[in-house]
């Protein structure tokens, strides 16, 4: 057996169940063995979009997934989606094959490639030992929740594995929770005792049923409000004291309950420029705590006033264990009334800007999540348009969006939701796109058609760039450059097997809503026509992080 097969063989064994990539000869035998081994190969059209629909698989099933590429321009091409998993931390493998003769066309420096966008490397050496350094590669990127690039030479791959190499495949345990210090805990349960109105705000760290359910029993007993940062949107689904999404996406009331807060504790999350508005969502005086279970951490974005290193779950079910009564604290009846009236963006009152030729994006939001089923995931894209669906979609839980953002790269959201609508099949796979980006992504238009995803497809499409054309017109500079003539998507849609429809006005929808009556036999596009006379209420915000 040859080294290349052995591996794909002990990779599946091992969990990978599924394999996303575009094959070429450097790859062609590992991916084909892993296939024969049992797991799903799903073939994108480009390897950007492969890497994004194994990131997101990742993140949404909780699964670690691989990537495979061929040697040189397959990594290349797969660079931007790397990158947005490496930011992430998302436990991704890479198996990418490598030249290594130094007059190949296809050698490039592929470590060094990876290093330079922030995943870590491992590389096959020998055929005694080729499956036990993939399999540690494997468990790198579980336990250390890192996105892994392993080399694959192809020197390698083709040598014989001695007799005696077992390629059935290990179990890599759950990596063990980080247990907080004592003293930190008793400083944590000090600062939520003394508090009056506590904020919860859960991250990337805490998107877990269990981390979900204790720090619901934790804010209940202290009268905590609950938050998530947008990566973690939905985890507090259902709940009357949750404020949503915190952050540049949150509506005035959600600022407003923030800033009033006299401590504010990030559980598995950043507390970043995004989440926190650039601090001004941390009112004067208010105490600043972060739980995370890595030290390095705490306060990397901000100045905290308690750093507790630990597993968010662990610690907030070991904060529970201590003594304490439960105190109504920030969840008065008088909040929950409001946030009951005006906690969402659909109940703040707007002036509707649509006219017959285009529509507001608030009101085709709105119309769309009123048409399409609740058990739904959504796939954001970056871009003007992005806080509409990531606003006014509702979501059931946590894997209901899938938000690929850390790298800010328009043209991911078509794959994302390709990645997440695979691992979790029963829900309506929702993609929500700006014109550039759906322009940028098309090609895996095919994919979607290909594994038959009843996927719906929103293109938010104003003609242009809409960040720059926003940030930029303003001051009178030329916008040639970031504007585009009308171009009819839903027509190129049709061309890959999609229905398809144009919307203009909310008469339009009635198309959406005889799909969703439907037998969803292919999935569907909407070219819709946004109004674009002014940016978006959380441009302005983006752009102070540039």
């Amino acid at each position: 057996m040859k080294v290349a097969e052995a591996v794909g063989r002990a990779l599946a064994a091992s969990g990978v169940d599924h394999v996303f990539g575009v094959v070429g000869s450097g790859n062609f035998h590992l991916t084909n063995a892993m296939v024969a081994a049992g797991a799903r190969f799903v073939a994108a059209r480009h390897e950007g979009g492969a890497a994004t629909m194994a990131d997101a698989y990742a993140r949404t099933s909780g699964a670690p997934a691989a990537l495979s590429v061929h040697q040189g321009p397959g990594l290349t091409n797969a660079l931007t989606g790397i990158t947005e998993a490496a930011k992430s931390r998302t436990p991704l493998l890479v198996l990418a094959a490598e030249a290594t003769e130094q007059r190949s066309n296809f050698r490039i420096d592929q470590a060094l490639a990876a290093h330079a966008v922030g995943a870590v490397t491992a590389r096959l050496t020998t055929a005694h030992d080729a499956v036990e350094q993939a399999l540690a590669a494997l468990r790198r990127a579980k336990h250390e929740r890192r996105t892994v690039l392993l080399n694959l030479p192809l020197e390698v791959q083709a040598l014989d594995v001695p007799d005696g190499v077992s390629v059935a495949g290990v179990r890599i345990p759950e990596p063990q929770p980080v247990e907080p210090s004592r003293k930190a805990l008793a400083e944590l349960a000090q600062a939520l005792e003394a508090a009056r109105r506590p904020v919860f705000v859960a991250g990337r760290g805490a998107r877990t049923p269990g981390s979900r359910d204790a720090l619901a029993a934790l804010a209940e007993r202290h009268g905590a409000l609950l938050a998530t940062s947008a990566v973690a949107r939905g985890l507090f689904h259902g709940d009357r004291f949750s404020l949503d999404v915190s952050g540049g996406f949150a509506p005035p009331l959600v600022a407003e309950l923030l800033q009033g807060a006299d401590l504010i504790v990030g559980w598995g999350c950043a507390l970043n420029m995004w989440t926190m508005r650039h601090g001004r969502l941390i009112g004067p005086g208010a105490t600043v705590v972060q739980v995370d279970d890595d030290p390095e951490a705490l306060g990397a974005h901000r100045e905290i006033d308690l750093g507790v290193t630990g597993d968010v779950e662990l610690t907030a079910r070991r904060v529970l264990e201590t003594r304490g009564k439960t105190r109504e604290g920030y969840r008065t009846p008088e909040i929950a009334t409001a946030l009951a009236a005006s906690g969402r963006w659909r109940d703040v009152p707007y002036e509707d800007e649509g006219t017959r030729e285009r529509i507001d994006p608030r009101t085709l939001s709105i119309g769309l999540d009123d048409i399409l089923p609740a058990e739904r995931v959504v796939g954001v894209d970056s871009g003007n348009f992005m806080g509409y669906p990531s606003a006014y979609l509702a979501v059931p839980d946590h894997n209901g969006f899938c938000f690929t953002q850390a790298f800010q790269s328009i043209g991911l959201g078509l794959a994302t939701t390709i990645g997440a609508a695979l691992a979790q099949p029963d829900r309506l796979p929702v993609a929500t796109l700006g014109d550039g980006g759906a322009l940028m992504s098309a090609v895996e238009l095919d994919t979607v058609r290909r594994l038959g995803l009843p996927m719906v497809v929103v293109v938010y499409n104003d003609e242009g760039y809409g960040a720059e054309v926003h940030h930029f017109g303003p001051d009178g500079f030329p916008l040639g450059t970031v504007t585009f003539p009308e171009t009819d998507i839903a027509a190129v849609a049709r061309g890959y097997g999609f229905e398809a429809v144009t919307v203009r006005t909310p008469a339009d929808l009635k198309a959406v809503r005889d799909w969703v009556a439907g037998p969803r036999s292919a999935p569907l596009l909407i070219d819709a026509k946004v109004t674009r006379d002014h940016g978006s209420w959380w441009l302005e915000e983006a752009f102070r992080g540039h």
